[in-house]
């Protein structure tokens, strides 16, 4: 049985390999933005041999938990320094949280509910989307499911290891504090504390000791407090406890980290405010999307019994609890979409005991798939048709509108394309099309199993048909053929237009250490810009026309919509392009 149990697992995670084995390679390259900031900051601490104080440009980054930095920089030291092995950990927790989730269904409510509840995992919108970056949630969301399910193993009566999950419990939630901060706590604890709650164990002695809460916080402590630790040593002042933020404010590490990250962030009083929230109703809806099309079983979890002793009715309620706190925080708090990704693994429990059922509301739930893959499928064939015979010339910028108040959503890129646009998307859309077509015959003639894979073979498709699309927007979202013509170029000053992460890309693909950045003493870096000895990278508008005159070989990164205000700076003619692609420019100040 323990075998077939296995093998079932290892399916759901075979179907996931189908989908992200090819979100390792490149193109598409990194992009600019957070994701390359990631890496940079990770093949710089390699370089540096500083493991514990990030730095983009030089500068302290504060703000984040360094645990995503060691292993890509494990990664690098182990394969070289190159995209694929920034995304290797971030593939291999996607995995691995596949596996666990499976095993977690199958131990609660038996093999084919684990299977189910993997499959729905796997191959869900959401974990792709929000693993398109590398941030680190997907690995926080494997800490937080793997602590609650060890509380669950450690107060099982039949159990025959209860102070080994004990201690899987803290270990979990200490590696959690390494990668997302405070609630790597927070949310196990809460949901923990909830459920125990509801099931009148939570002032029960028994319960105590089988999970053992001092031996617990002393791992906890053992795994997470060193790196606390020495960064505020490394980055005074020490202990500043001010609950208020301002520019050009500079106390240290451990306000920065644990107030103004936490708990100012979490009040909307966060200084930089380089953030946004994405609205409390599509925060909610947008997880019908995100789980398609296995959310369309949602109703059904409304059914499902969550009172009773037996293993699966304590797993459904935790996992009720587990999603519904984390639901609630972020409603209260500001929000991005994937902040609720710690609660993905609960509802694909519940999902996959609801589809093991088989019951008439799932045959119900396919019969809407159906409709709404047939209409996909249609939307497809009506946009190929009227491109199929449209020129797509140079790349996909040229037939981009551009609308960032749209960008606070994940999908707000979305509202960039132009029916023009869909000329540089034929093979994808194509894709996407026999994916559709593929998933409404399966939810309209098949059942039961056979249904299911159906659906996931639909959801292989359509993701790596979105992959192949990120590629025709390579150039658009990232900077990688101006960082070969930069690496390429004989050498001189780099000066960045605007904010480090416009053009982070290029940083690490041409290996640049540091450039000046103009006007770019905001968001990320403006607090560690203030820091005692920190480099001066940061200029304005007077010294870059100074700089730029000078004879030095000075070259510059800007985004089309700033040239204008560039040429106004400069003399005319000083400005010699050296290379452009998706609506960004490389000049540099002499002529080639």
């Amino acid at each position: 049985m323990e075998d077939r149990f296995r093998y079932r697992a290892l399916t759901a995670v075979a179907i996931a390999v189908l989908i992200y084995a090819g979100t390792l390679l490149a193109p598409p390259h990194l992009m600019d933005d957070v994701d390359a900031v990631q890496a940079q900051i990770a093949r710089t601490m390699l370089e540096s041999g500083d493991w514990v104080t990030a730095r983009l440009n030089g500068v302290a980054y504060l703000e984040k938990s360094p645990l995503k930095y060691w292993m890509m920089a494990v990664s690098f030291a182990v394969f070289g320094v190159s995209d694929w092995a920034a995304r290797l950990p971030v593939v291999l927790s996607i995995l691995a949280l596949v596996w666990l989730v499976a095993r977690m269904g199958q131990w609660a409510f038996g093999e084919k509910a684990g299977f189910y509840a993997g499959l729905a995992l796997g191959s869900s919108v959401g974990l792709f989307l929000f693993t398109r970056i590398l941030i680190p949630d997907v690995i926080l969301t494997g800490t937080i499911a793997l602590a609650l399910w060890a509380m669950l193993r450690a107060l099982d009566e039949d159990e025959a290891h209860p102070r080994a999950w004990a201690a899987v419990m803290a270990v979990s939630m200490g590696t959690g504090l390494l990668l997302k901060g405070l609630i790597a706590l927070v949310f196990p604890l809460a949901a923990g504390g909830l459920w125990l709650l509801l099931t009148s164990q939570l002032f029960v002695r028994r319960t105590w000791q089988r999970l053992r809460p001092f031996s617990g916080a002393a791992l906890i402590l053992l795994v997470a407090a060193p790196w606390h630790v020495l960064a505020t040593l490394r980055n005074p002042p020490y202990l500043d406890f001010s609950m208020e933020s301002g520019p050009g404010q500079y106390r240290g590490f451990f306000w920065f980290y644990f107030f103004n990250e936490h708990i100012l962030r979490f009040l909307d009083r966060r200084w930089p405010r380089d953030y946004n929230t994405v609205p409390r109703h599509l925060f909610w809806l947008f997880h019908l999307l995100w789980f398609f099309p296995w959310s369309a079983y949602f109703p059904r979890l409304a059914k499902l019994s969550y009172r009773g002793q037996d293993r699966a009715a304590r797993m459904r309620l935790l996992c009720l609890c587990w999603a519904g706190f984390i639901l609630v925080f972020f409603t209260f708090s500001t929000t991005q979409e994937y902040y609720s990704m710690p609660a993905y693994p609960a509802l694909a429990l519940l999902l996959g005991c609801a589809m093991a059922e088989g019951s008439g509301w799932i045959r119900a739930a396919h019969r809407v798939v159906a409709v709404i893959a047939a209409l996909a499928l249609g939307a497809v064939v009506f946009i190929l048709a009227s491109v199929w015979h449209l020129a797509a010339p140079g790349d996909i910028s040229s037939a981009l509108t551009q609308n960032p108040e749209l960008y606070t959503l994940s999908l707000g890129h979305m509202g960039d394309l132009t029916l023009r646009s869909f000329a540089y998307l034929k093979l994808p859309l194509a894709l996407a099309g026999l994916a559709f077509a593929a998933g409404a015959f399966a939810a309209a003639r098949l059942r039961g199993h056979a249904a299911f894979l159906g659906l996931a073979l639909m959801m292989v498709l359509f993701l790596n048909a979105a992959r192949v699309a990120m590629i025709a927007f390579d150039p658009y979202l990232g900077s990688h053929a101006l960082a070969v013509a930069l690496r390429d170029a004989p050498r001189g000053r780099v000066i960045v237009d605007n904010q480090y992460y416009a053009f982070s890309s290029v940083f690490f693909y041409a290996d640049l250490k540091q450039a000046l950045l103009l006007n770019g003493r905001v968001n990320n870096l403006e607090y560690g810009s203030y820091a005692p000895g920190a480099p001066q990278v940061f200029i304005d508008d007077v010294d870059f026309a100074r700089l730029w005159a000078a004879p030095e070989r000075t070259y510059l990164l800007v985004e089309k919509p700033a040239v204008a205000r560039i040429e106004a700076l400069v003399a005319q003619g000083s400005l010699h392009l050296v290379k452009e692609s998706g609506g960004k420019f490389l000049f540099v100040n002499q002529a080639p």
